[in-house]
């Protein structure tokens, strides 16, 4: 199962990833966290892990990305085949716990150009991604809704958008809704840095409070670990639940494809 992890920036995104990946891997799942944020520099340490080498790496860097895709008008396949996640080579991954990181390209240095190159070649990466019963893959895409506008999505099972207490990101529940539904991909909403005093506001001006698939309260242990960029080690019964939603609708999904 593939399922893209946004949200506006801030909203919690690597933090719900890493956890939703560790618990589902204690759930015995085989399970692949994609870095899709060009900006990120904290998931792989909220995993345990070093950052592993950029994939556009593997197709000669992103200058040579850049120009397979120029020279193509932008048409270029990188991928003449489809992979299975055991595919994904070992210079291109971390491993910890029975869960793979991989990164799609981060941007080193000013003035090197955009990240077209690595959402090119990760998009077509996920499209041509062939997961097995019981393989997780979960997508931490970067801040807003332009991996909509790529084409990424179109590729997944789901969409988890995580959606925290601020009024941005509670407006932003609508569009990214509107956009899952668009492109008949199913969505739902984890709420993020719950209290008792804004629940019921934030259910109130969610886009459609029937998405919403869990609430993880505010924990000062997580947030801590985010700030100190240490690996994050709590488990939360809300996380375990969300785990276990998306097994079960991973299942669903499973046996109506058999039919």
């Amino acid at each position: 199962m593939k399922i893209t992890v946004c949200g506006k920036g801030g909203c919690g995104k690597s933090t719900v990833t890493s956890l939703l990946a560790k618990s589902l891997a204690e759930h015995g799942k085989e399970v692949l966290v994609i870095d899709s944020d060009e900006s990120n520099f904290g998931l792989h340490r909220q995993l345990g892990m070093e950052l592993p080498g950029d994939f556009t790496g593997y197709f000669g860097g992103k200058e040579h990305v850049l120009n397979d895709m120029m020279l193509s008008q932008f048409s270029h396949q990188f991928f003449q085949e489809t992979w299975e996640l055991k595919d994904i080579p070992e210079a291109y991954y971390s491993f910890k716990d029975g869960v793979k990181l991989m990164v799609s390209g981060k941007i080193h240095q000013a003035n090197e150009g955009c990240s077209c190159a690595m959402g090119t070649v990760m998009s077509q990466f996920v499209q041509n991604l062939r997961m097995k019963e019981n393989q997780f893959a979960l997508l931490d895409m970067e801040a807003g809704v332009e991996h909509f506008g790529r084409g990424i999505d179109n590729s997944v099972d789901l969409v988890l958008m995580i959606v925290d207490p601020s009024y941005e990101s509670l407006q932003l529940s609508k569009k990214i809704g509107e956009l899952a539904e668009s492109i008949g991909k199913p969505f739902y909403y984890v709420f993020n840095k719950v209290t008792e005093e804004n629940q019921d506001m934030m259910r109130e001006a969610v886009w459609k409070p029937e998405r919403i698939a869990t609430y993880l309260p505010h924990d000062n242990t997580i947030l801590n670990a985010g700030l100190a960029g240490t690996e994050l080690q709590k488990k939360t019964e809300t996380i375990e639940k969300l785990a276990d939603f998306l097994i079960s609708f991973s299942g669903a999904e499973e046996a109506e494809h058999v039919k």
